[in-house]
């Protein structure tokens, strides 16, 4: 069996450094930092794994067509790679606006921070 592939992108200081997790469970950990290096890994490599962070948008960020920093990754994911098991982090004053994304996209777990490795290791162990 081939090893699995676990993109994690970091887009803040609130993204847990869990490298000996995803070592411990056999994963290539494949570390962007951004959506758009994400987007462009995701044409190179298939994921079985995204760990990201929601970011709602208010608005004026996205100029109020997209719920968040993760729509147009979601997007892509469908196309390249529509399998992979997406698991968002998210901070608790912005936990109400996840249900506008899921609206949109299937996310296979939402945490919120902080997010432990107990919690996270709970989510990637399930099938």
């Amino acid at each position: 069996m081939s090893q699995k592939v676990l993109f994690s992108i970091i887009e803040s200081p609130l993204h847990p450094n869990f490298t000996d997790l995803y070592q411990s469970l056999n994963l290539e950990n494949v570390q962007l930092g951004s959506m758009r290096k994400a987007i462009s890994q995701l044409k190179k490599q298939k994921p079985d794994y995204v760990v990201a962070e929601f970011m709602y948008g208010y608005g004026n960020n996205y100029a109020g067509v997209n719920v968040s920093n993760l729509d147009v990754f979601l997007h892509s994911l469908q196309k390249y790679a529509p399998e992979a098991k997406v698991i968002a982090m998210v901070e608790k004053h912005e936990v109400k606006y996840v249900p506008r994304l899921l609206d949109l996209f299937t996310l296979h777990a939402v945490l919120q921070h902080p997010v432990s490795q107990q919690a996270l290791l709970s989510v990637l162990e399930e099938e």
